[in-house]
């Protein structure tokens, strides 16, 4: 038994190894007879560089450094490959003046879609800005949206000379259902705070330090959704649950997710926030704020100032709810694996068929699969591994499964 607590130790140490996020708990819990498992397509820590004008190959083989579809951007903003960038280990998304009114900032989507059920979480300090600073999901149709973080940094704007405490004192936690066409778009409105009350659900959240409300801008926060299922949405903030969306009549409660003639309420085909969205990060001169009179938009000075009106995430973590390993002890120590060290070859032999065979690297990635053996014994080619420390991940017919570490010379 101790020597599968020791593997399972190891194979712990090695999914966390470098994890910007590593001891910090998943909020929700994962269910009975689950655990959380790390995405490791869309979770980033940023600890690499990826310059503004070429990011490589680290960055791209995640994220695109553009909106989703071909839009530019909302209101007065003009999207730009240039405004996004990896250094100093986070995401960088800025803004500065273009043209004469227009503002250029950052977007980037995930290359990869994530689907209930999923807990995603950032740790990100918003701009000193009264842009918009988000951080959300949102399908490939743009019929669905999911935004977990939307901040307005600035207390004061200088377009304006009016006070922006409001905003920059709330963070904005919702979603939204659409209909196309002709366009209609639904999201809950709730303003006020919860007070202690958990059956208040605002979207615009308020923390207060003990000295006044929380500004965002003034430090970093985790900002996070479980997206247990398409009727129930659970939003966090720096671990602790903030408000929350139940049932289909908070979800959608106009139809918008028909999937025969939507928004005919005579018809009840609701989905609820059920399809597959990409992830995005962006920064916009929403028009909902530059159509002000006069308009709440950023000065020149105010632009010319990077500092504040650069947006920093220094990490992402997204998980699944799986099944947790049936780890058999009576498997682990018949399954035999043999040379170890290994060069080239590896071979495997046990009293059961085999059914899936995995092995990770140092810091937790999958480097080889194979699947569907039906036998009980197999030979892996191995050549292509560099040298170094690996799990090796056994699964029999019976869905028990087996743990070995392996040495690659």
């Amino acid at each position: 038994m101790l020597r599968i607590i020791t593997i399972l130790f190891c194979l712990s140490f090695l999914g966390s190894f470098s994890q910007d996020w590593t001891g910090i708990p998943v909020p929700p819990d994962a269910g009975t007879g689950k655990e959380w498992q790390l995405q490791q397509d869309v979770s980033d820590d940023f600890n690499y560089a990826a310059p503004a004008a070429s990011k490589g190959s680290t960055f791209l083989t995640k994220w695109d450094d553009w909106y989703h579809n071909a839009w530019s951007g909302p209101g007065l903003t003009t999207w730009a490959r240039d405004h996004s960038l990896v250094e100093g280990g986070e995401l960088k998304l800025i803004a500065s003046r273009y043209l004469t009114n227009r503002v250029h900032a950052g977007v980037i989507h995930s290359n990869n879609t994530v689907v209930y059920p999923v807990y995603v979480e950032i740790r990100a300090k918003i701009m000193n800005s009264v842009l918009a600073n988000g951080g959300w999901m949102l399908s490939p149709d743009d019929t669905q949206e999911i935004d977990f973080m939307e901040g307005y940094g600035a207390t004061w704007s200088g377009s304006q000379s009016s006070d922006q405490s409001w905003y920059a004192q709330r963070m904005h936690m919702s979603h939204h259902v659409f209909i196309r066409t002709p366009f209609a778009d639904w999201q809950p409105s709730e303003f006020s705070n919860t007070n202690g009350n958990p059956s208040v659900h605002p979207t615009w959240i308020t923390r207060n330090d003990g000295a006044g409300n929380i500004n965002w801008k003034d430090d970093y926060h985790r900002y996070g959704v479980y997206w247990e299922d398409p009727t129930h949405l659970y939003y966090y903030i720096d671990g602790v649950l903030v408000t929350q969306r139940e049932g289909m009549e908070q979800i959608d409660p106009l139809y918008h997710t028909n999937a025969v003639n939507p928004g005919d309420t005579n018809n009840d085909t609701r989905t609820g926030l059920n399809k597959p969205m990409d992830i995005l990060f962006s920064v916009e001169d929403q028009d909902w704020r530059s159509d002000m009179t006069p308009p709440l938009t950023p000065t020149d000075t105010e632009l010319a100032n990077a500092d504040d009106h650069t947006l920093r995430v220094d990490w992402i973590r997204v998980y699944k709810p799986v099944a947790t390993a049936s780890v058999d002890e009576w498997f682990t120590n018949n399954l035999k694996v043999y040379p170890n060290p290994i060069k080239d070859y590896i071979k495997l032999q046990a009293d059961v068929s085999l059914n899936k065979i995995k092995i990770y690297s140092i810091d937790g990635t999958e480097v080889f699969k194979k699947e569907d053996i039906n036998m009980s014994s197999d030979s892996l080619s191995i050549n292509t591994l560099s040298a170094g420390l690996y799990i090796l991940k056994v699964e029999s017919a019976n869905g028990k499964w087996a743990y070995k570490k392996i040495v690659k010379n």
